[in-house]
């Protein structure tokens, strides 16, 4: 197991996961080594550490920190950030700046993910109504980032790593849905590319072509009704 000193950092995640991303990029950003455990998602297969880490709701990522367990992404990143405090802060140290940050990453968490699965497993009116959902869901950060270089200014922060992980599940979106991004929310592509600068973000991204052949896969076998 990696250790930082006296601390044992894990981290149970699956290579795909936009949440697992999150706390991938946080770590990277804090320079904090971990020990990575790939999990398998499926209901039989979980791992026993991750049902005794996280026995409500049995997903991941999980942050084990000495032992003890830390869920939700949002939350993980968080947590991260107040631990390993000798970097550069990932959430304003404003109140309102804090709060009004986490506003947005609720926001990210309640319209992106859901709406961009519809893309992918579903058809028909399901589907029409994510694509639809989606992009104006991506033109409302887009007003909220307005001309800034970073959702909180000039820093690289919270909302950016919570948001950015999801461009690597775009191509996957375009190609099922049947549209362009770059066309749709240029503003927004323009933060990404911004993004991907930063040695974090594009370390952890997994190749985009590769989530495409998974959510061909998963779709397939898990979403396609039978006639």
């Amino acid at each position: 197991m990696l250790r930082m000193g006296d601390e044992e950092v894990i981290l149970l995640d699956f290579w795909c996961s936009m949440f697992g991303m999150r706390v991938r990029v946080a770590l990277a950003e804090k320079g904090v080594a971990y020990e990575y455990k790939e999990q398998d998602l499926r209901k039989e297969y979980k791992s026993q550490q991750l049902l005794e880490m996280n026995p409500v709701h049995k997903r991941i990522p999980v942050l084990i920190h000495n032992g003890k367990p830390i869920c939700e992404s949002s939350n993980i990143v968080q947590y991260i950030d107040e631990v390993w405090n000798d970097k550069a802060p990932l959430l304003p140290s404003d109140p309102y700046q804090k709060a009004h940050a986490r506003f947005w990453v609720d926001y990210i968490d309640k319209k992106i993910y859901e709406n961009g699965r519809k893309l992918w497993a579903e058809d028909g009116e399901e589907k029409d109504a994510g694509k639809k959902e989606l992009i104006e869901s991506l033109k409302v950060l887009e007003g909220e980032l307005g001309d800034k270089c970073f959702f909180g200014g000039d820093t690289f922060g919270y909302v950016d790593i919570a948001l950015v992980t999801f461009y690597s599940w775009f191509y996957t979106y375009e190609t099922f849905g049947n549209f362009s991004f770059e066309k749709e929310c240029p503003t927004l592509m323009a933060w990404v590319k911004r993004c991907l600068k930063k040695e974090s973000v594009s370390q952890t991204l997994p190749d985009s072509e590769k989530i495409l052949e998974f959510a061909v896969f998963m779709k397939k076998t898990y979403f396609t009704k039978s006639s």
